[in-house]
Parts: structure tokens; sequence; C-alpha cells
């Protein structure tokens, strides 16, 4: 049994302040508020959270990090740069990159990954990495394995591209079905894009794990759009519905370039969509309509896809302020709807996290309410305000994970990141 005392909790019916929230065996058993501090709790101050879940990452891409700005470029000359470090990488070399990654995460308040992964080499050593890294640094993780079989619409998978290919979705869905589940992991499955997985086989790939996430690139580029209307007269959101791949299980990545028709697919489907609005900006891919889609019924999730920057906080701002931009209006989303989406664990298919309640896995972030970016800013505000920089101590599972900036058992993340890129 371990207790922690909260200065401030953010609870589901709102934010209480001096909220004990006792845990045994990683979950929360007892919330309750209380006048006097019991001895040995461990103390939380500021504001504290549910753990924040980032339902979209590419580990590998981090290594991009302030390498592809120099000469501008588009989506696709990016991607040229980005397949050349695919091409580099061994199990052992992403085992040390990816845990440096998670840590960076950890330390920013992220107690659950969900993590795109198509870079399999036709078999589970990469995956087995990933899901090794997490646990090294003390987070969850989703192993979404995506199907990879085209290298664009009527084209043959090429050059590294062949790293990402099952050859056939049925080889795919048998390599995924031997991937383990345990504690800290879960498996998941993913349509790469409408590019990557041929018309014939998406029905095929959407239900060969029925009882498990499903994610999909959805819409990213126009020119992705183009390609798939001239093809098939379809766009990507109604080559999907047609077939069967949009449900309730299935999160739609990023959603940017969108008609009325595909978000009114999407909303009725309850299909979520995840936003990543530091990697939509970072590679000029535009603004999708987020409002549209909570209100047309589809739950929203946040990622940090291609890490550019690793901050969840500045995910959800960027949510925001993207709408802003895009509508000239301001409030599109309360904070607490960006707290809903900072949250969102069920979209990587941990249901059962993502609250302060009894039952919960116990996880908790801590944001400092004094420092120069949050003092003076009304708590239940400070959503917009906080940045990574903010989070004073991170619980995942019951277990302190990071304090400061600074990982409880991994040490320095930057020490461990330049390590891993040397």
């Amino acid at each position: 049994m371990r207790n922690f005392w909260c200065e401030q909790a953010w609870l589901p019916d709102g934010i209480a302040p001096r909220v004990l929230v006792r845990v045994d065996r990683g979950a929360i058993v007892h919330v309750s508020t209380v006048d006097t501090i019991p001895l040995g709790c461990e103390r939380l101050y500021g504001i504290v959270l549910p753990g924040f879940a980032n339902a979209h990452s590419h580990a590998f891409h981090r290594a991009l990090r302030g390498r592809t700005h120099s000469d501008g470029g588009t989506f696709w000359t990016w991607r040229e740069r980005m397949y050349a470090l695919a091409g580099s990488l061994t199990p052992d070399s992403y085992l040390r990159l990816a845990r440096a990654v998670y840590a960076e995460m950890a330390v920013a308040g992220v107690t659950a990954v969900g993590e795109f992964h198509y870079l399999h080499d036709g078999g589970n050593e990469m995956g087995e990495a990933l899901r090794r890294a997490a646990a090294d640094a003390g987070i969850r993780i989703t192993l979404l394995d995506a199907c990879y079989l085209a290298g664009g619409i009527g084209r043959p998978v090429t050059g590294v591209q062949e790293r990402f290919s099952d050859g056939t979705a049925e080889r795919w869905a048998a390599r995924v079905a031997e991937l383990p589940e345990d504690a800290n992991s879960r498996v998941g499955a993913a349509i790469h894009s409408v590019r990557a997985v041929p018309r014939e086989t998406l029905s095929l790939v959407a239900g060969a794990f029925p009882d498990r996430p499903l994610h999909v690139h959805l819409s990213e580029q126009p020119a992705e759009n183009e390609a798939c209307l001239e093809a098939y007269g379809l766009t990507p959101t109604g080559l999907l519905h047609e077939a069967g791949a949009l449900t309730p299980r299935t999160t739609a990545v990023h959603a940017t370039h969108l008609s009325t028709k595909d978000v009114t697919m999407l909303g009725g489907a309850s299909v979520g969509a995840c936003f990543c609005p530091t990697t939509e900006a970072d590679l000029a891919d535009g603004i999708g309509p987020a409002r549209e889609l909570k209100d047309a019924g589809s739950p929203l999730s946040l990622g940090s896809d291609q890490h550019a920057v690793i901050d969840p906080l500045l995910e959800a701002r960027g949510l925001e302020h993207g709408e802003r931009l895009r509508t000239g209006q301001r409030g599109r989303f309360t904070p607490a709807e960006l707290v809903d989406a900072l949250t969102n664990h069920a979209a990587i298919g941990w249901p059962e996290a993502g609250r302060i309640e009894v039952g919960a896995p116990a996880d908790l972030v801590a944001i400092g309410m004094d420092s120069v970016r949050t003092t003076g800013s009304g708590v239940e505000q400070v959503v917009l305000t906080a940045t990574a920089s903010d989070v004073v101590a991170v619980v995942s599972g019951g277990r302190v994970v990071a304090r400061n900036g600074v990982h409880e058992t991994l040490g320095d993340v930057g020490e461990l990141l330049k390590a891993a890129m040397a």
C-alpha cells in the first residue's frame, strides 16, 4: 500500500483540494479529501492530473528533431530523410533510442504510449525492443503494429520500405498474433494508410483483430486524397468505410483534410480522432476540423507523432490554438475537454486509465503552480499555461518515475538521448 497526498487534484467531478490517493498493486483503491495529511504520504504539490496518454508515436523519428528545417521542403522530402534513418536502425540501436524517447515522455507526464510501429523487418525483434524500452522507462505501451504492403496506390514497396512490409496481409496478421501482452504492454493493429494497404486488403486488415484498437493515418496530405479519389473514386474515409474499418475501436490519426461527408461518417461511427498539432505544424500538414469531429461524435486524443516536441501540454494547447487560427474564435475547447483529450487512454486500449478514481491505474502528473509560466494562472486553466517544464512529479502505476525533469531510474534524459543518437 502506498499513499499520495495531492495539494489539488483533477477528479472526474472537478478539482478538489487536499486529496488522498491510496494505491495498492499499482491501482487506486481509495480517493478522499483529508484535513490532516497521514504520516508517510508522498506529497504532490500543485495540481495533480491523471497521467497523459500519447496516442500516436513513431519513436525513431525523434532522431530527426532539428535536422530537417534548413532547406524547407515538403512532407514528401522530409519522408526521404525519415526513410534514410529507418534504414540505419537495428534492434539494439532502436532499443537505446526508444528507451531515451520514452524516458523523455515520462518526465513530460506521459504514462502510456501508442507506438504506431511499422519498422518491423517481417519479424518481431523491433517490437520487442519497443516493449522493453517502455518497461525500462516506466510507462505502458500499446504496440500498434502497422500493415504496410505498398509503396503508394498501385506501386510496390521499394528500398527501405521493404523493411516495413510483410508481403501479404495474412503474413502480417500471423506475425502480429505472435506478439505477447503483459501488465505493461498491449497489442493493437494499424492500417498505415490507404496508400500502403491496397483496397482489396483493407477489410482483412481491419477485421484481423476485432477486439483490439485499430489506428490509421488518414488524410494527412491533400496528395493522399487526390490519389485515392483518382484511383477509387472515393476519399480515404469513404474507402475505409467501404472496408468496414470505421468502428468505435478505430482511431483516425491526423484527419486533417476531410470533407463534410467524411466528418459525418467518422463521427457517426464513433471513430476517434488523434491530433498531433506540433507535428502537423512542423510538417505544414494543415489544421484539421477538430471541433466538428468532436461534435459529430468522434472522441479526441493527442499524440507527439514525429516528436518535434515531446510536451503533451503543448499538444493540448495546440489543439485549441489551431481551432482559433482556423475559425477566428476563442474557447473552441474548454480546459476540461483538453484534459479529456490529454488523458484519453481508451484510444490506445487502456480504457481503465486516465482518471483519478478507484480502480484506475495510479497514474498521476503533478504540475507546479509557482513557475514563471503558471504563477497567477487559474488552476482550472493550467492546461493553457503550463508546459512540460512545469511537470514536477510523475507517478506511473503507483511508482514515482520522474521528478523535476529527471528520470528516477534512467537519470538525465538529455544524456540518455545524446548517447542513443551518438
